[in-house]
């Protein structure tokens, strides 16, 4: 078989590797891709968003499904287009791709199935926003979220009334996430533990991947601003069977309501998870794999991923038995220096080839391959994964591994999964 993938990070390499550890797949192409990526699938230079040229591209070669990586793409309606075009393709369709694409539809959806969630109000003109904002508790807590895609870029935990007035005109006057935040979310502060939980869905049953820990900070201890994720690990044991239980429950209700609304989702659905006590509520819905948590699960999959993608797209998820391995997985990120502010690109990334132990796996995020080198053009540059059979291992593996690679102002945190053993 020929597989596509579209997207261009992290997430995307680590799916192409795994397709290309199929003996049911001839060839892996990628579009638009990376220098990494490059190591192991066809790069094909179109961008996410041009639908007739990757439609043409698929019917060219013959491709028998493509998988879609990226949320840009499933937002844009790629499924709808392809689907119509009588191609096969794995992802949510333009209206189900919403529980991503827009915070505020997201939470609708979260209140009408009683889905637990924080409390919020949607605001869709500046001034009516900081209207409201005079009423806050000036020394609480108040969470930010653009509704739009925003790159992981559009979420401000706000210290206080003037901090999030501050906030709200930078989005909704100033642009500083585009058009993402035109409209806004302000929610309610709850400070817990985070969890990812990943679920393969046909639209009618589910099968939920090992619980995930992501690290969104860009400092060690959780400190800085968010980020699209700075490493994640799994499983997250720590995330004890009544909590695994109720997040379960959660997904169920989220299945009914996507049912109930006529939904068309065949994929991937991340749910985003935080402690409130005991009771776990929802941070977020994306409706793709989430990055990085791609590179740390996928590691763990014992299945052969084009067996699940073949039971997702002819709906028949429960005919197969999803295996894991009983290790445990961590992925650290490095990234550019400044990320996820202003970074500059262009540098060597050297020691990549002193990566040597069969137990680490090197995934590009932000990477060009130039001249024979590899070289950073993104904030996020490479995930490097380590899998052992215990935790500790894992984390030394990883750390001793990371320590191998240089490039220019190179940054990731120290304390990667240092959590569950805190809690463990």
């Amino acid at each position: 078989m020929k597989v596509l993938v579209i997207g261009s990070g992290g997430r995307e390499h680590a799916i192409c590797w795994k397709f290309s550890k199929s003996s049911k797949i001839e060839k892996v192409y990628c579009a638009p891709g990376n220098g990494g990526i490059s190591q192991m699938a066809e790069i094909v230079n179109i961008a996410v968003s041009d639908f007739e040229g990757l439609s043409s591209f698929v019917k060219a070669k013959k491709i028998d499904f493509t998988f879609v990586g990226h949320e840009i793409p499933l937002s844009l309606g790629i499924v709808d287009y392809f689907a119509c075009k009588g191609l096969k393709i794995l992802g949510p369709s333009k209206d189900a791709s919403k529980l991503e694409a827009s915070k505020i539809y997201s939470k609708e959806f979260m209140r009408k199935y009683n889905i637990p969630t924080a409390e919020y109000r949607s605001f869709f003109n500046v001034n009516d926003a900081l209207n409201f904002l005079e009423n806050w508790q000036e020394f609480k807590k108040i969470v930010v979220k653009a509704d739009g895609l925003a790159a992981g870029k559009g979420v401000y935990v706000c210290c206080g009334r003037e901090e999030a007035k501050n906030v709200v005109k930078q989005m909704m006057k100033d642009k500083i996430v585009g058009d993402a935040g035109a409209s806004v979310i302000l929610e309610e502060y709850i400070s817990g533990v985070e969890f990812s939980y990943l679920v393969f869905t046909d639209g009618i049953s589910y099968s939920i991947m090992p619980v995930l820990q992501d690290h969104k900070r860009v400092y060690d201890n959780d400190k800085g601003p968010n980020t699209g994720g700075m490493g994640a690990y799994a499983p997250a044991y720590f995330a004890r069977n009544e909590i695994n239980k109720k997040v379960e429950d959660i997904v169920c209700k989220a299945i009914v309501g996507i049912n109930s609304e006529k939904l068309d989702y065949k994929g991937v659905l991340y749910v985003g998870i935080i402690m409130n006590g005991d009771m776990p509520c929802v941070l977020e819905f994306n409706c793709r794999f989430g990055d990085p948590e791609t590179q740390a699960i996928l590691p763990l999959l014992n299945t052969d991923l084009l067996d699940i993608c073949e039971s997702i797209l002819n709906r028949k998820l429960l005919d197969i038995e999803i295996k894991w391995k009983k290790g445990v997985s961590v992925c650290v990120v490095l990234a550019s220096g400044g990320y996820p502010g202003s970074f500059k690109k262009g540098f060597e990334i050297k020691g990549l080839n002193n990566i040597v132990d069969p137990n680490t796996i090197v995934f590009h995020a932000g990477t060009k391959f130039v001249n024979g080198k590899f070289v950073t053009s993104g904030g996020r540059v490479l995930g490097i994964t380590s899998v052992s059979d215990d935790i500790k291992n894992a984390i030394t593996e990883v750390y001793s591994n990371v320590k191998l690679v240089q490039f220019e102002n190179m940054h990731y945190r120290r304390d990667i999964a240092q959590r569950f053993l805190n809690e463990k």
